[in-house]
């Protein structure tokens, strides 16, 4: 235990690991649960490596070969029994953290752009826009070369909402 903070030792970290993974709305990268633990000052590094290590020991957590880390049935009913114990605090942070974190995966979910690269040298940049309902838009678009695929990718991925009322604005336009 490094600083100080709210969690008292590795149980702690452990409950507060499995609150994370169950709220969580896809499995997540290392790096991720990382971030997320480290709402409490007084867990370090070290510490919260040893607990995510053991949880997936103890199959509250699986590991997948991509490095995803995501929550069992086992780890849920543990979490749900176990959660009360964390101090109330550390819980409104890490629920404002996740929300945030969730509603970036979101994202990420709903909106796409794939760039490939043609046989004769040009690029095709696909570009996807999705709701809970399913595809809005799927968009393939050549361009001439990487750099302008890289910049309508970012672009699309700016403000795809926009993209997408210009492009009804256009077609249902009159003339």
């Amino acid at each position: 235990m490094t600083g100080p903070g709210f969690i008292q030792d590795e149980l702690e970290i452990k409950f507060l690991i499995l609150y994370i993974a169950a709220r969580v709305i896809e499995p997540v990268p290392f790096d991720t649960i990382l971030d997320l633990t480290l709402c409490d000052d007084a867990i370090d590094y070290f510490d919260f490596s040893d607990c995510l290590t053991d949880l997936v020991r103890t199959e509250h957590l699986t590991l997948s070969d991509d490095g995803l880390y995501f929550i069992t049935e086992k780890g849920r009913r543990n979490s749900v029994i176990c959660e009360s114990s964390l101090p109330y605090s550390v819980r409104l942070r890490c629920d404002r953290n996740l929300e945030e974190w969730n509603r970036r995966l979101r994202r990420q979910r709903q909106v796409k752009a794939i760039t490939e690269q043609r046989p004769n040298g040009t690029y095709t940049v696909k570009l996807m826009l999705n709701d809970d309902k399913g595809s809005v838009m799927d968009l393939k678009l050549m361009v001439v070369d990487q750099a302008q695929a890289k910049s309508v990718s970012r672009r699309f991925k700016e403000s795809p909402e926009k993209l997408y009322n210009q492009i009804i604005h256009l077609l249902l336009s009159e003339s």
